[in-house]
């Protein structure tokens, strides 16, 4: 399948209000779809992701990271209210527009960002589409100040975290979304931790843009066989319910109990003949959550896009998607590198201020330069799909420390990390200094995590609660 010229919108009035190229778990227009005047094909499909190249000097960066809210006071999450309070200062101090469903504000969008809700009410901001990571790091630094100089008056505060340290699922209210509804009734059927992926956990997640197939190719093979090494270096979920869990990243390990259907490494992507057309086929065959119609979603848990195409959708029968429903759809996959019109690296615990930044200057040195992503492409060409799955399983748990053909996972980052400092030399806009944290952490084989159970087994004394001072919080 051939690059296709970037698609109109679906609509006039559906892209209105699209979110085209923000990332989010989970993002879904806030219009319903018109309905469909004629039935889709899987052809249709295959070229809506094909619209998505772009020539290598339209390439740019988006980046989100998620943070976690608490009060101050005594360390609990935050509920809507409090959440609403400080979107709302947020909009008429800094000049945001509010996202408003069903009466509640549930997010801000000012210039190409938006800042969202997950579930639990994670704070989330999707960056505005940028070309150097300047002015993604610049777009960090502006959100913290906003979030931080309101949050302070209202006796609130985030951590840059991948995963809760202390409360409990039962313990985290949930954001007025009707869509996490059905999430959250869905996710047990499927898997034991679905709902801690819901309400407790963080990312930081770059997006970034492809040439052609091939190159889409490539980049998904790279970006699904390194993803360990990006979980291995930005390790910072040690800890649930006030314990020390035995991972680094059990962030990281959440995602393999959550849904077998839509998570994991897809091992398609390594076989000959990968492409547009067969990652669609994966995305048809992932049960579908709802269907977005005249305000309301429809709770079709489980059931199969393919029969939405024929009009047999026995949630809502003789109702036909359109590419919007599509788009939809392709959102409510969760695999380490997903695929859109654009890429998306998931592997990343959130994290503190100075890696926000670092996660996005990895992937861009490794994919936006053609020496660096030729480096990288024969640095995994021999892995086998079991090494693959090994580091997978086995980097959440050990981080750095893995064991990795005769090394450890801590030579492989270095590696990792002096090709993509040559990739962004290689740019010549000054950027490489966005890796100095990352080759620090490579260097010494001490990560977020790392440091943060040292406290807790020895300052700290087998205590979660001092995590919740300055000294962590944005």
């Amino acid at each position: 399948m051939q690059c296709a010229a970037r698609a109109a919108p679906v609509t006039a009035h559906a892209a209105a209000s699209a979110r085209q190229r923000r990332p989010g778990r989970l993002v879904v227009r806030s219009v319903a779809a018109e309905p469909a005047t004629q039935r889709l094909t899987k052809d249709d499909l295959v070229k809506y992701i094909a619209a998505g190249c772009r020539p290598r000097e339209q390439w740019r960066i988006g980046t989100e990271h998620e943070k976690l809210g608490y009060n101050v006071a005594d360390g609990k999450r935050l509920t809507y209210e409090q959440i609403a309070a400080l979107l709302t200062r947020i909009q008429e101090r800094f000049g945001w527009k509010p996202i408003i469903e069903e009466g509640k504000i549930i997010g801000l969008t000012q210039d190409g960002q938006s800042v969202t809700l997950e579930p639990g009410g994670q704070f989330e901001l999707s960056g505005a589409i940028l070309d150097t990571l300047h002015k993604t790091c610049a777009e960090v630094n502006s959100h913290l100040y906003q979030v931080r100089s309101i949050s302070e008056e209202l006796g609130i505060a985030f951590l840059g975290v991948g995963f809760d340290p202390k409360w409990r699922y039962e313990e985290v209210s949930m954001m007025p979304k009707a869509r996490y509804a059905i999430m959250r009734d869905y996710m047990p059927t499927r898997g034991d931790l679905g709902r801690d992926m819901m309400f407790r956990s963080c990312t930081i997640q770059v997006n970034l843009d492809f040439e052609s197939e091939a190159d889409m190719v490539e980049k998904m093979r790279i970006g699904m066989a390194l993803q360990p090494v990006a979980t291995a270096l930005f390790a910072n979920s040690p800890f649930k319910e006030g314990k020390a869990t035995g991972f680094k990243s059990w962030r990281s390990h959440v995602w393999t109990d959550t849904d077998p259907d839509r998570c994991g490494t897809l091992p398609f992507v390594f076989e000959e003949g990968f492409g547009f057309e067969r990652y669609v086929d994966y995305v048809l065959d992932v049960p579908m959550y709802f269907v977005y119609r005249n305000g309301t979603y429809h709770n079709v848990a489980g059931q199969s896009f393919r029969d939405f195409m024929d009009g047999k959708l026995p949630g809502l029968p003789g109702e036909k998607p359109t590419l919007v429903d599509w788009e939809t759809h392709m959102t409510t996959v969760f695999p380490e590198v997903r695929l859109k019109k654009f890429l998306e690296m998931r592997g990343a615990d959130g994290g503190p201020w100075r890696l926000i930044c670092a996660l996005p200057a990895l992937w861009v040195g490794l994919l936006y330069d053609e020496q660096a992503q030729s480096e990288a492409l024969a640095l995994i060409a021999d892995w086998s799909h079991e090494e693959r799955e090994y580091l997978r399983d086995n980097v959440p748990r050990d981080a750095l420390a893995t064991p990795f053909r005769g090394g450890t996972v801590q030579d492989l980052a270095k590696q990792v990390l002096a090709i993509s400092r040559g990739g962004l030399e290689r740019r010549g806009l000054e950027e490489a200094k966005f890796l100095n944290e990352l080759e620090a952490i490579a260097e010494s084989g001490i990560t977020e995590a790392d440091r943060l159970l040292a406290l807790y087994n020895g300052e700290w004394n087998h205590s979660v609660d001092p995590i919740y001072s300055p000294a962590f919080t944005y």
